[in-house]
């Protein structure tokens, strides 16, 4: 089958170990991270950014590598042919770059999205999101890989921020998407374009003649997200602020340091006040949550729910609030999403599963 119609392709040959701009940011951040094209899965989807990401690392590897750098791609089955010919496509990538003695290893998996969420009764971009990092965790962990490589963009920072704000979130989800984070035991996920637009992505392209795919279900304008991508920004860029991706970017990062500070302070509340757990209940000091600050006491309670591995996807902040509340005495109790519950009791506040 031949999908060379759907592929976007300039018309020069690539060329490899060519200095760019873009390699020279993909190679400052790595740097930065102590982190190292060997020993690296990287995510190819077929789409511009990840196939710029590729010939980034590409570009960036050491000529005496010892491991091959992993290429993954994992076929959706959401889109049929098109689904197909991505996967061609990334196959035939890899074997142009191969051919000039470039060291890669590819590693290809078919997964029906639809109907494993189907099965589950599950939300399909959640399913798929979930499914397809443990996917990559399992190839990382096949191949000995110690980081899971992704490519999300400056321009997917200030599309999640927006997102995020348009449905309303606290400072948490205001640090967008993470630089880096734990993806599986030994393997950490880490997103080396995080810093570079979209705009350098297609520059940098189009300079080594490359061809990418384009993802039909990216232009449905249905989707929220596509809106956001396809006219919220571009509105705010050209009558708000040129800028308003460095300054969305800008924001994720100060997010994120500001609330490292506050999650570090609240697991210390949250080791000040524990108490020995009451068969299935959580018991802590009243005391100590009644006279921290009511966000500390929202984010300890956060904490605690990530920790149990209860539910969060219905949790909102009128519901850590409430929890907030009962700890410093302004409620007896909350009944919250998925039967839990919080309730004082004298001189405890406990937490759990109702009777």
């Amino acid at each position: 089958m031949t999908d060379e119609g759907d592929c976007i392709s300039p018309s020069r040959e690539f060329t490899v170990k060519v200095v760019s701009p873009l390699v020279r940011k993909v190679g400052r951040w790595l740097h930065r991270h102590g982190v190292s094209p060997e020993g690296m899965v990287v995510a190819v989807s077929g789409g511009p950014d990840s196939v710029a990401l590729l010939r980034a690392l590409v570009a960036l590897r050491p000529n005496d590598a010892r491991v091959p750098l992993v290429v993954a791609h994992l076929n959706h089955r959401l889109r049929g042919e098109e689904s197909d010919g991505d996967e061609a496509f990334v196959r035939r990538l890899c074997d142009s770059l191969l051919s000039i003695g470039t060291g890669l290893e590819l590693r290809c998996e078919r997964i029906d999205m639809a109907a494993r969420a189907a099965a589950a009764g599950a939300n399909l971009e959640a399913t798929a999101r979930q499914v397809r990092y443990e996917w990559l965790a399992q190839v990382a962990h096949a191949t000995g890989s110690r980081w899971v490589a992704t490519g999300h963009t400056a321009d997917d920072q200030a599309e999640t921020v927006l997102h995020r704000l348009l449905r309303g979130t606290g400072l948490r989800g205001l640090r967008g998407i993470a630089a880096r984070r734990g993806l599986a035991p030994g393997v950490e996920l880490v997103r080396p374009l995080l810093q570079v637009s979209r705009a350098e992505v297609l520059a940098y392209l189009e300079s080594e003649g490359q061809a990418y795919r384009q993802d039909s279900s990216n232009l449905d304008r249905r989707h929220t997200r596509n809106r956001i991508r396809h006219e919220l920004l571009p509105l705010l860029a050209r009558d708000y602020n040129p800028a308003i991706v460095t300054v969305l970017g800008r924001l994720a990062e100060q997010a994120d340091e500001i609330y490292r500070e506050q999650e570090a302070r609240a697991r210390a509340l949250l080791a000040e006040a524990e108490l020995p757990r009451a068969g299935r209940l959580l018991v802590f000091d009243r005391r100590r949550l009644a006279d921290a600050p009511r966000h500390l006491v929202r984010e300890v309670f956060r904490l605690v729910w990530e920790r149990e591995g209860w539910p969060t996807g219905a949790m909102t902040f009128a519901h850590w609030d409430r929890a907030a509340a009962v700890a410093q005495g302004e409620m007896p109790a909350v009944e919250l999403p998925d039967g839990l519950h919080v309730w004082c009791r004298e001189r405890v506040v406990q937490v759990g599963p109702g009777s």
